[in-house]
């Protein structure tokens, strides 16, 4: 599984920022036909991101069409459903059929194209009172009958102005949509989502709370709107090495132990059974896929 901890925003139609955005440390790049483009640049810039994804780069590369129901979204994807880029982001999902529409559609250029079958992603953002309405039907439609969804995002901007919420530093009411998204993904068997930008660019402590805040309540990552954020997301959803040294602990001392036909122990005050044993396991083998890359960059 790639590493999905940090996706920046990028303008699509600033090649500067698009360059620095696919060579940064961070597991991907989106390059934005929506909001960051003014409706008279949108057209001409759906040739700019496919040109800067078939160049060499190190991020993943993702383009954020326009939402199905504008005037631009099918011609947007006609034109970036091509060679070199690795997923389309799609925002405002609100229903099943929408889904559905856009897998076909997808589907359909790729086989005339002659891409390989689902190889281009898909990653809707959730963002809407309707599109929370239906997760659960989305997420086991996804898991379902859409192979190229691996996982969803999630947009606190839209969102409260759709539900006239008040985005306040603490969070507080995003949280019960934020667990409806990670259960419902994880109920059908999806990875877990990516959690909403922090808009507050002035904010870094802010941010920080953020994101440890959404890793704690199971997603795998964050949307970035600057790439001053990204090395704070990285961290937040990366393990320390405090915590790569306690699962390190807890590992070898488990397998000891399961090898004089003991399953549960204490270490260091701590009771250590099963589920714990797992859940170090799965920090370390973590640790060594960030470090993989981080070795290949």
């Amino acid at each position: 599984m790639a590493l999905s901890r940090t996706f920046l925003f990028v303008p699509g139609n600033h090649a500067r920022r698009v360059e620095k955005a696919l060579a940064a440390d961070v597991d991907a790049a989106i390059l934005d036909l929506e909001d960051a483009v003014a409706a008279s640049e949108k057209v001409a810039t759906r040739a700019q991101v496919v040109d800067a994804l078939q160049r060499a780069h190190r991020a993943r590369g993702y383009v954020r069409i326009n939402a199905l129901d504008t005037e631009y979204a099918f011609g947007d994807l006609q034109a970036v459903v091509a060679r070199g880029v690795d997923g389309i982001v799609l925002p405002k999902l609100e229903s099943v059929e929408q889904l559905h529409t856009a897998d076909w559609l997808i589907a359909q250029i790729e086989r005339e194209r002659g891409l390989d079958a689902n190889s281009v992603e898909l990653m809707p953002i959730v963002e809407t009172g309707a599109g929370f309405a239906v997760i659960d039907a989305l997420c086991h439609a996804a898991a379902q009958r859409v192979q190229r969804l691996r996982r969803f995002a999630f947009g606190a901007g839209d969102f409260c102005l759709d539900m006239n919420l008040v985005w306040s530093d603490d969070e507080f009411e995003l949280q019960t949509y934020r667990s409806a998204l990670v259960l419902a993904s994880r109920a059908a068997g999806l990875q877990a989502p990516v959690d909403t930008v922090w808009v507050r660019l002035d904010d870094a402590d802010g941010l920080a709370r953020s994101a440890a805040r959404a890793r704690g309540m199971g997603f795998q990552g964050k949307l970035c709107i600057h790439p001053a954020q990204c090395d704070a997301v990285n961290r937040a959803f990366s393990p320390t090495a405090a915590e790569i040294g306690h699962a390190r602990a807890v590992v070898e001392a488990f397998r000891r132990a399961e090898a004089e036909g003991v399953a549960s122990i204490r270490l260091d005050g701590a009771f250590i059974d099963y589920p714990v044993a797992y859940r170090a396991q799965r920090v370390l083998d973590f640790a060594a896929q960030i470090d993989a890359r981080a070795n290949a960059a």
